[in-house]
């Protein structure tokens, strides 16, 4: 079989399972959060926190809820770094540095996962399990929350309570992703991911001479870490290697499991809406733009002129024997375009095009279909700017799902978009005008900036992966590219939140002839063109100086 009719196949079989699961997951979410019942461990959750579920809350309430459970997550987890040396299942490594510990602190905290250090000599088990696999559930559990959050806005009326953040919280991670997991790990051990808590130990190479590896609960956390669209692993070389990722099978089901709670939650919208059109012109969108950049990923690495082409059928140069160009692109496609970070491959090693598309992936918001609850929101707010267009176009007040979208919700939806192109270019700005970058780049001239680039794309996007070729474990990388994954999470939180209460406050407008009908095609063919013109332009002329210098060239 030619490994572009494998890649093909792949791509049909993935889609297929993501069609299959769609129904069924999107329903059973949006019960979840739509229930009155709790369950008995959900009630000791709220005891343990000092929360009632039943107490609706504003946007603002909710908004302090999130940043205090994100804030306590944040200290708890630099201390536990803080403390590794003298915890047991340390496996002898040292406590973490203060710079570091803030930047992983924060990293798993905001659902990126970004790590600047080696996963098997740095972590021991408890901060493996205790820490960084706990964030991976919650984290991913707070995306979801403030999702629903936004959704509720569009299915209230007259009303300023968005729901209860704790409630959203517990139920998330009790109902959804505890149970997903468990599944998943099981599936993965049973095709050769490890699970154990064993030490370090020699293992012998194949060209002579040892290596010296650890065990861990590996997979346990690799099946979060690809649910929750966190990334990161116990491994540096993350889903390349072989204990996190042994065949082309795990490859391809760690790929769905990216990408089956961001797919399935525009279903969750279409049903608390009460419009289950509605959801499927949100899940046209997303579908489009990421088939488009599959297809246009894997038609890049697999036509790279040069040596690779003829000794290897493709450009596999950074890519594991195991998976191939087809499936390597898959996974690179479907990473940088969910917040996962995670990697089956090496992206600096990519064609300059096909890494540029990697970066464009993020740069679009991470919204096709984005992460964990945050594609789902990040994809209505660009829906209420297509629709704002619309009305622009045909000189008529725009509306969504019942609800004007007036100045307040534009100036709202407008800083959404331009928060992490701000904090992306004004932090690649300020390194490259430093001299710190040129010591930490393995490679100079457009590469070289593609590297830093990169790096802070993915933090402020809370995407996670790198590039490599960059050493990030300084302190001046360490501690920007933190404050990037901070800010980049949480103010766009801000603004979501504050246009859920402002739609929710409102009344509903009737529907008349004139009204612009957001189920259709029509409306999917402009929220893509409004994503891929109002974010895609943005970057422009950065990928200028990149990628495309380097791939053109």
């Amino acid at each position: 079989m030619s490994p572009v009719l494998a890649g093909v196949l792949q791509l049909l079989a993935l889609t297929g399972a993501l069609a299959l699961v769609h129904v069924p997951l999107g329903t059973y979410m949006a019960r979840v959060y739509d229930s009155r019942r709790h369950l008995r461990v959900e009630r000791w959750a709220y005891k343990a926190i000092g929360a009632d579920p039943g107490t609706g809350m504003t946007w603002p309430a909710y908004l302090r809820a999130v940043l205090a459970f994100s804030a306590a997550g944040v200290l708890f987890l630099y201390l536990l770094q803080r403390l590794q040396g003298v915890l047991p299942g340390s496996l002898g490594f040292a406590s973490v540095s203060p710079t570091q510990s803030f930047n992983t602190a924060v990293s798993f905290v905001t659902n990126t996962n970004w790590q600047s250090y080696y996963g098997e000599q740095t972590m021991g088990h408890v901060v493996q399990t205790a820490g960084l696999a706990v964030q991976n559930f919650v984290s991913a559990a707070v995306g979801m929350a403030v999702a629903v959050a936004l959704v509720r806005g569009f299915a209230r009326s007259r009303t300023g309570e968005l729901g209860n953040f704790w409630a959203d919280l517990v139920r998330g991670t009790v109902r959804i992703l505890l149970p997903l997991a468990v599944l998943a790990a099981l599936v993965l051990v049973a095709c050769g991911v490890i699970q154990n808590f064993s030490g370090i130990h020699e293992v012998g190479q194949f060209m002579g001479g040892t290596q010296q590896w650890n065990g861990g609960a590996v997979a346990s956390q690799e099946a979060i870490k690809e649910l929750g669209t966190n990334g990161g692993g116990y491994f540096n070389a993350n889903s390349a290697h072989p204990f996190e990722n042994p065949t082309p099978f795990t490859n391809l089901f760690e790929i769905f499991l990216i990408l089956v709670i961001p797919f399935s939650l525009t279903r969750t919208f279409g049903v608390m809406v009460g419009s289950v059109r509605q959801g499927y012109a949100i899940l046209a969108a997303m579908g489009a733009i990421w088939l488009g950049f599959t297809a246009l990923m894997t038609a890049i690495e697999f036509a790279h002129h040069g040596p690779a082409l003829q000794a290897a059928g493709g450009a596999m140069e950074g890519k594991e024997v195991r998976f191939g160009v087809g499936a390597s692109s898959i996974f690179a496609a479907s990473t940088t375009l969910t917040s996962t970070g995670a990697v089956d491959s090496f992206h600096s090693s990519f064609t300059g095009l096909g890494g540029g598309l990697t970066m464009l992936g993020m740069m679009l918001g991470e919204i096709a279909p984005g992460g964990t609850g945050s594609g789902l929101y990040g994809m209505l707010v660009m829906a209420v700017i297509a629709v704002f267009l619309a009305g622009l176009m045909v000189g008529r007040t725009p509306e969504y799902l019942g609800k004007k979208i007036g100045a307040r919700e534009m100036k709202l939806a407008a800083c959404y978009i331009l928060v992490t192109p701000a904090l992306v270019l004004v932090f690649t700005a300020a390194s490259m005008a430093l001299p710190t970058p040129p010591h930490s780049m393995l490679n100079s001239g457009a590469h070289g900036f593609s590297e830093v680039l990169y790096a802070f794309t993915s933090a402020a996007n809370n995407n996670g992966s790198a590039f490599a070729g960059l050493n990030a474990n300084t302190d001046w990388f360490n501690v920007t590219t933190g404050f990037a994954m901070m800010l980049g999470r949480f103010l766009p939180m801000v603004f979501v939140l504050a246009l859920a209460g402002s739609l929710a406050a409102q009344r509903p407008v009737p529907v008349t002839a004139g009204t612009l009908r957001t189920e259709k095609p029509l409306f999917t063919g402009l929220l893509v063109g409004a994503i891929l013109i109002v974010t895609g332009l943005t970057y422009f002329p950065a990928l200028a100086l990149g990628p495309l210098a380097e791939g053109l060239a």
